[in-house]
């Protein structure tokens, strides 16, 4: 099970990976299509080989695979304009279903502590998108909301070690917490 749970998960990044366009026209656009393929990667590569958690991989597999899915067939239906003419699939935004349901399956899964780069990463993906003029602000929404809830269906928490840092009244440390 575990096995093909990889292979799918694999064959997923790889069909996100393809489907992203190679026409960046500006630096910022370039940015957020790397960003857009570096997040879900890393994200699959932190859940397999470093916290060894496979469940959280197939949970992100499924979280993704649900959003995109939704998200071509509301392209499809909507036939929406791009900003900068081009016709029909500007709503919602792909890019940023995909990096929001990256940053969200981290949220989920993993805590704020992981999160809050990704959760950067994914606002810089959507800004990219309406700099580029590939899409309307609400384009970017959407993508965000959809992926967001798909991530939220999918995704549990994480049951191992965390490591928290706090700070009270002057007084600094780490909270660790676990189930032994």
């Amino acid at each position: 099970m575990f096995l093909s749970n990889r292979f799918f998960s694999w064959s997923l990044m790889f069909l996100v990976v393809v489907s992203m366009s190679a026409e960046a026209a500006s630096q910022t656009e370039k940015n957020g299509d790397r960003l857009t393929i570096a997040m879900p990667l890393l994200a699959f590569g932190t859940s397999l080989w470093i916290e060894d958690d496979s469940a959280g991989s197939w949970q992100f597999a499924k979280s993704l695979l649900t959003s995109k899915l939704s998200t071509e067939a509301i392209k499809h239906l909507a036939q929406q304009q791009r900003p900068n003419g081009e016709c029909c699939d500007s709503f919602p935004s792909g890019h940023s279903t995909t990096a929001f349901t990256t940053a969200a399956f981290v949220y989920y899964r993993y805590g704020w502590k992981y999160a809050l780069p990704a959760a950067v990463a994914a606002g810089y993906v959507g800004y990219s998108r309406v700099e580029s003029k590939a899409h309307y602000s609400r384009d970017v929404v959407a993508g965000a909301a959809l992926g967001i809830a798909s991530s939220y269906f999918f995704t549990t928490p994480y049951h191992g070690v965390s490591i928290t840092p706090y700070a009270n009244h002057g007084d600094f440390g780490l909270q660790f917490q676990g189930s032994f």
